[in-house]
């Protein structure tokens, strides 16, 4: 591979990360809107086509009024009422779409050319796979909520979220990996490198167990901080049998778990960044520990007042955006050792 190839992969990778990222601002719209269960149906190609006209909109309405969730939750809702809960939906789903076509055609285009060495082709193969896969995950996560019960399964919206940040972390690493720089090892760096990944193994519980929280709508409840109104361990954390279905199922519970993963992961960064004054760390091991040090600080402040304020749109959707920057920034800082 040339440097112009290694750039040209490089712009391609971070440019997949950067469209991730911005449907995961959308999606959590889409989720805090409760627009998730407006397009009832999956057409990957003739879907990309929205309703243009009046016929078409109060058909695609009425198709909406024959689900569980028009029935139980939003009957009587107006055509203008629906049209903006469509938009949402609708615009997350031509981004995965687009982020298809970010993905396969400069693929195609590198493979012509061949710009790929063996270890990039696998590893954009992987991405593909992955997108697919998403792909397929979206769509059995609308479907939970299209039968019977009209809320989406909170599992099924942790794999699709969880599956996103493991699609933005490959894009992010990949393109790391193509710096042309290579920076200096210290001697402190495999103890960094160690508490890095568990750091970013609890990250990734944390991101699980939010979207539990998101699913379970366990943010509207005991909206204190820091006990859970006058209970450090509310009394209902485990009604549920057998116990451990309580941190799975039970919003009190889930949301006292995503509490707790927040504090630890708040711990380990300060202690992290301690730590790195008393080891034989890089100027650049330093400077990645501070980001991450106020990445993570900032986004426990956010989380604190997404709660206190019962989860309105705007701090919910951040909260879930500064979560992926923090992965980012993670990463970026997992690399740097």
């Amino acid at each position: 591979m040339t440097g112009k190839d290694r750039k040209q992969i490089k712009i391609w990778y971070l440019s997949g990360a950067a469209l991730v990222f911005l449907i995961l601002i959308i999606g959590g719209i889409t989720r805090l809107t409760g627009s998730g269960l407006s397009m009832t149906d999956w057409k990957p190609i003739m879907g990309s086509i929205p309703p243009m006209s009046e016929t078409q909109w109060e058909d695609a309405f009425e198709q909406y009024k024959q689900f569980p969730e028009y029935q139980e939750i939003n009957s009587g809702m107006s055509l203008a009422e629906f049209q903006v809960i469509f938009f949402w939906e609708y615009l997350h789903r031509m981004l995965g779409r687009l982020l298809g076509l970010v993905f396969l055609i400069p693929f195609a285009w590198f493979l012509v050319r061949r710009k790929f060495n063996r270890e990039q082709f696998l590893r954009s193969v992987l991405l593909l796979t992955l997108g697919l896969g998403q792909g397929l995950m979206g769509w059995f996560m609308v479907q939970s909520g299209l039968i019977d019960v009209p809320e989406v399964s909170h599992y099924r919206l942790a794999a699709h979220l969880l599956l996103a940040f493991i699609i933005f972390g490959c894009c992010v690493w990949f393109a790391l990996d193509l710096n042309k720089e290579t920076q200096s090892v210290s001697s402190g760096g495999s103890e960094l490198k160690t508490w890095l990944n568990i750091f970013i193994v609890i990250l990734l519980m944390q991101v699980v167990w939010g979207a539990f929280t998101a699913g379970l709508h366990a943010g509207h409840i005991y909206n204190s901080f820091p006990k859970m109104y006058q209970f450090w361990f509310p009394p209902e954390m485990l009604l549920v049998d057998p116990v451990i279905l309580n941190f799975f199922q039970n919003m009190t519970a889930v949301q006292w778990t995503h509490r707790l993963l927040g504090t630890i992961l708040g711990v380990m960064v300060i202690a992290m960044w301690g730590r790195i004054f008393w080891l034989d760390t890089s100027k650049n091991e330093r400077n990645w520990m501070l980001v991450l040090f106020g990445t993570v600080l900032l986004q426990y402040a956010v989380g604190v007042f997404t709660l206190i304020f019962h989860v309105p749109v705007w701090l919910g959707v951040l909260h879930q955006a500064m979560a992926m920057v923090l992965f980012g920034v993670a990463l970026a800082a997992r690399h740097s050792v």
